[in-house]
């Protein structure tokens, strides 16, 4: 098993990255979220205009999961992962892998990376949210130790909330 991990820097890569988000959030919120809030935050969060607007003005760095056995001109891409400095923490706001790629131990190789990645920046923590009801990503979360800190409900329009937790890692 080997991660290779891709700064998404190119317009090119932006467009990919929007695509890999479009296809990860339908295949694995349906059944969490109704089919027009995942189409409503896609757009909001992860479509080229919205990830564009990330990188360039709101200090979000992004990163393709690829297979490390793939060329690296042209790598297989198998998810991606989000994060931002917020303070003296490192903010995880995206950790996806396609379907095809879970339950194969990809997910613990991405958290070394950001725990690498978080101690590169001299930040002490690691935070993300969560939906509540999302059981197996939460149990993801605490086996890799982090602990709820905190519940919220966040208004995200259009008639949309997401109500999750808090989880945050000591690193």
């Amino acid at each position: 098993m080997a991660v290779r991990f891709v700064e998404v820097t190119t317009e090119e890569q932006v467009q990919q990255l929007a695509r890999t988000a479009d296809e990860v959030w339908h295949e694995f919120f349906t059944g969490l979220l109704s089919g027009p809030q995942i189409d409503y935050m896609v757009d909001k969060f992860q479509s080229f205009p919205a990830l564009t607007k990330q990188l360039k003005e709101e200090g979000y760095r992004y990163f393709f999961l690829c297979d490390g056995h793939s060329p690296q001109e042209n790598p297989t891409v198998m998810g991606y992962t989000g994060v931002r400095p917020d303070g003296d923490k490192l903010f995880l706001s995206k950790l996806y892998l396609l379907a095809p790629y879970r339950g194969k131990g990809y997910a613990s190789e991405a958290f070394a990376f950001l725990t690498g990645l978080c101690k590169g920046l001299s930040l002490g923590a690691m935070w993300l949210t969560v939906n509540r009801h999302n059981e197996h990503s939460i149990a993801v979360y605490r086996a890799r130790g982090f602990q709820t800190v905190k519940e919220q409900v966040s208004d995200i329009g259009n008639g949309f909330v997401m109500d999750d937790y808090v989880m945050e890692l000591t690193v």
